[in-house]
């Protein structure tokens, strides 16, 4: 993952809507949600979800599928973990990494 494509995905998480959106995605799973499912529940109407997800899946933090006349919005799981990979890869330089969550800090 370059640096320009994780500046890219935690500017688009950095909006709160898109965070949202994001986190209801990923509890979802790989089944997914359609819009209409994910406006109902988040309480986004639907002009301003088709925005946030364009972003998203422009970031390359989420997929789109058509299933028959709907559309199926899934988060990108591996985007996800080579996202986090690269925010923790030079952790402890390189070593097994311990978070002591009292101290909110690495054990290394």
């Amino acid at each position: 993952m370059t640096e320009a494509e994780v500046v890219k995905s935690l500017a688009a998480l950095a909006q709160p809507v898109r965070l949202q959106v994001f986190r209801a995605l990923v509890i979802a799973g790989p089944r997914g949600m359609t819009p209409s499912t994910m406006a109902e529940g988040l309480g986004i109407p639907a002009s301003s979800l088709s925005f946030h997800l364009k972003e998203l899946a422009q970031a390359g933090l989420v997929t789109q599928e058509r299933a028959s006349r709907n559309l199926i919005y899934r988060a990108a799981f591996g985007h996800m973990n080579e996202l986090l990979g690269f925010l923790t890869q030079n952790c402890c330089e390189g070593a097994a990494c311990e978070v002591d969550a009292a101290a909110d800090a690495c054990n290394c």
